[in-house]
């Protein structure tokens, strides 16, 4: 890895890679899906996870038992693995990239690193939730939420909107995780709807109101379920996941969700592309088609409380409905510029 990436990829998600050559309307060089006829298959594929193994382990398992496809993975971080992806270019082992948000894989999009998707699969997912090139599909739904220590503050009491965490009251009272995937992604989004300069003066606001700096969600959460904090950022399913686990009448963190079309109501999207280079192969296509059917959507609404995004799944018990939500004003393929969000953060002294 060059010492520029390896230096971004610690943050939690991957860069605003740059391709060349000829380019889409979208700026990005894509390879065309085969026709089905031309498609091969040899029962193996490599996948590139930036998803956690514990999470897809079991799915791949599912996926190779039904189909007799074998399935080599590489794990890590979404930041790591782009990287990784750029430097191998054209040599890369990976024929599928299963990303953990929407921003990674615009901006691997964009560095021509795809092939265009066939349009059956392509149009699977609903508009708004998937690639407006059909360069990757969106395979899950995570909302951003406002987490809040219930024993502390009553649901009147809790901001409606992320910028009210940054005023002077709320001094030292807000956890984040400012090298996580999703807290990057949400802060492209402030930067896509409310200007660059908006974005400057809101992280440097938050970083100059004594932030608790913690890892990743899970400890965020944590946190305020301990007492520790009394507000955070985080995405919803986190909350799910522990209350599931522990009941949740014994939760003593609560959720609140920003009011629609405030930054921090963002719905980002993990979800998965093929590279340029498996364009002709039908089990990573088989794959990608599997990671949108009924039984892996399925599968991510039990296990990780996530939103499905194909049609026909309910999506888990107690979840607003996901289209109420939604900031109609953003396009989740316009959160490709993550390595600028990297540099704000830096600039502020948060990552």
């Amino acid at each position: 890895m060059t010492n520029r990436f390896a230096a971004l990829a610690a943050g939690a998600t991957v860069l605003a890679l740059v391709g060349c050559g000829a380019t889409t309307e979208s700026g990005s060089e894509q390879t065309d899906s085969a026709p089905a006829a031309e498609m091969e298959s040899d029962n193996a594929f490599t996948l590139y996870s930036g998803r956690d193994e514990a999470l897809v382990q079991p799915l791949i398992d599912m996926f190779e038992e039904s189909t007799g496809v074998e399935v080599d993975v590489r794990y890590g971080n979404t930041a790591e693995l782009g990287a990784l992806l750029l430097e191998e270019g054209e040599q890369t082992p990976a024929q599928v990239f299963l990303s953990q948000d929407a921003g990674a894989l615009g901006a691997l999009s964009s560095a021509g690193l795809f092939s265009t998707l066939p349009e059956d699969l392509a149009s699977t997912i609903p508009d708004g939730f998937t690639s407006t090139d059909d360069s990757w599909v969106g395979v899950t739904g995570r909302a951003r939420v406002i987490v809040y220590d219930g024993e502390e503050l009553t649901a009147e009491e809790v901001p409606v909107s992320v910028d009210e965490l940054t005023e002077p009251e709320w001094s030292g009272r807000v956890g984040v995780a400012p090298s996580n995937a999703s807290f990057q992604a949400f802060i492209t989004a402030y930067r896509v709807l409310n200007g660059e300069e908006a974005a400057d003066e809101w992280v440097a606001a938050l970083a100059a109101n004594d932030p608790q700096i913690f890892e990743n969600n899970g400890a965020v959460l944590t946190a305020v379920n301990e007492g520790v904090v009394e507000t955070g950022l985080i995405n919803h399913y986190y909350w799910f996941g522990q209350a599931a686990e522990a009941g949740e009448e014994n939760m003593r963190a609560q959720l609140s969700y920003p009011d629609a079309g405030d930054p921090g109501s963002i719905v980002n999207v993990t979800g998965a592309g093929i590279l340029s280079n498996a364009a002709q192969d039908a089990d990573a296509l088989k794959f990608v088609e599997f990671l949108v059917s009924a039984e892996a959507q399925q599968y991510f609404v039990d296990e990780t409380f996530e939103y499905p995004l194909a049609d026909g799944i309910d999506a888990p018990e107690g979840l607003p409905a996901l289209d109420s939500l939604v900031n109609p004003d953003l396009d989740l393929s316009d959160l490709e510029s993550l390595e600028q969000t990297q540099d704000l953060l830096s600039k502020h002294g948060l990552i």
